[in-house]
């Protein structure tokens, strides 16, 4: 059940080594320059930040871009700029998105000074050919040095990523990927199928690039992923998700649930008080609001920090052109409608394997789900793509095959899908 005192933390750093021919996300290569400034814009949206400071923090995530490929000690400063201006739970998840050949052993430390517990490297493929294709700046040796950094470091709950129906990738070859990834032993996998999207270098180049699988291996790849890594003790917990018994993301898992999260940096995300909106996405707009400078601490103690995080909030307290400005950094500002927020519990709650529990549902929005939905739930059990075991209804293996489908017919949400698979750089199946 979503707790209404729970709150979640995305950071967005937006810079990266190099861009991938499949990426779409919201990140580039950057100077120095740039990645200290953006910085500074960054610490200074978290010190002048209201919302949500009632609530208790329970995850952190730090993505991108690739955010190991910025000095680990600005990590640091972004994590304590967040403690002081947020009521940060002891036990709170916090994580960080790595890719292999951006850390050494030094960033890890920080790292684990710093407070984060957990890393999801971006590993998408174990063949050293796909790799290359894909334009990731690492090859598989590289990444498990990188894991095995990570592991000397203390991390005791990792994630990586893959990437199914690859050009050119047969059931074979990425059952060979599987089994390589699961003989590494990390806490977490994540699995998603390429989506092709408009304006990357594979769009605009897919003709010199090798056939994709079709609909029919690319669920084949689905359906081997859960068998392969189910016999390995991972447990499918959402459409694209696999984790050990304890090991399951509870950052995303309040984006599924829906439980409160704040956004900061270019084109974050947020959804807090019934509201959802997102930051503006233009790097040099964001960093000229919000780029008030102040003196540079090389120091790595607290007390300096923190007296850094106090000069900047008095400034922008009393700075009514930032203030201003900070204004404008909002977009696509939104009040969501108790119609919109059933239907997201839906469209979101039913990506987990274990659906949404129909008692959830009235004690939210104190509305009985079958006067809302019956007529949708009923259709889609008898088509075989919901099941229901006495208060949860959940999809079926063919429902998850479809869920784009089923989500878009029964739920009115036709942006849906695309809406959040950008936040939460979450791919979904493709539809049959």
């Amino acid at each position: 059940m979503k707790n209404n005192n729970e709150l979640g933390i995305y950071i967005h750093i937006p810079f990266c080594m190099q861009k991938c021919i499949y990426c779409d996300f919201l990140s580039a290569p950057a100077d120095d320059k740039t990645k200290s400034s953006y910085v500074k814009a960054l610490i200074n949206e978290i010190a002048l930040s209201e919302a949500g400071l009632d609530k208790n923090v329970t995850s952190i995530f730090i993505g991108g871009g690739t955010p190991s490929a910025i000095n680990a000690e600005y990590i640091k400063d972004i994590l304590e700029a967040v403690k002081q201006r947020y009521r940060v739970d002891g036990n709170a998840e916090i994580t960080i998105e790595c890719n292999p050949g951006t850390i050494n052993s030094e960033k890890a430390y920080i790292y684990r000074e710093a407070g984060i517990n957990r890393i999801s490297f971006g590993l998408q493929s174990t063949d050293d050919k796909e790799l290359r294709m894909l334009g990731r700046i690492h090859t598989f040796e590289q990444f498990k040095n990188s894991l095995a950094i990570a592991r000397n470091a203390g991390f005791t709950n990792i994630n990586i990523d893959l990437m199914s129906a690859l050009p050119g990738q047969t059931i074979e070859s990425f059952t060979r990927v599987l089994k390589e990834a699961v003989s590494l032993n990390t806490e977490h996998i994540s699995v998603y199928s390429l989506i092709i999207e408009e304006g990357t270098r594979l769009y605009d180049n897919i003709d010199n690039y090798p056939d994709i699988p079709d609909d029919d291996d690319d669920r084949k790849m689905y359906a081997l992923t859960k068998e392969i890594l189910g016999q390995a003790g991972y447990e499918r917990y959402e459409i694209s998700n696999y984790a050990k018994a304890g090991y399951e993301c509870k950052h995303n898992l309040k984006y599924w649930d829906r439980t409160d999260y704040i956004g900061f940096g270019i084109g974050a995300a947020s959804l807090c008080n019934h509201k959802r909106y997102t930051n503006i996405s233009d790097i040099n707009n964001y960093i000229k609001a919000l780029c008030v400078e102040y003196a540079d601490n090389k120091e790595s103690n607290k007390e300096c920090i923190v007296e850094n995080i106090k000069n900047i909030q008095e400034t922008l307290k009393n700075s009514l052109e930032i203030k201003n400005n900070c204004q404008d950094l909002k977009e696509n500002i939104e009040v969501l409608t108790l119609e919109d927020e059933m239907a997201e519990y839906m469209f979101l709650g039913l990506r987990k394997s274990a659906g949404i529990d129909i008692c959830d549902f009235k004690d939210i929005f104190g509305k009985d789900i079958y006067s809302v939905y019956k007529e949708q739930i009923k259709d889609n059990i008898a088509k075989g793509l919901l099941w229901q075991n006495g208060t949860r209804i959940a999809l079926t293996d063919r429902g998850i095959d479809i869920s784009n489908t089923v989500m878009r017919r029964t739920y009115r949400r036709e942006q849906e899908a695309v809406l959040y698979k950008r936040r939460l750089c979450t791919r979904l199946p493709r539809i049959k």
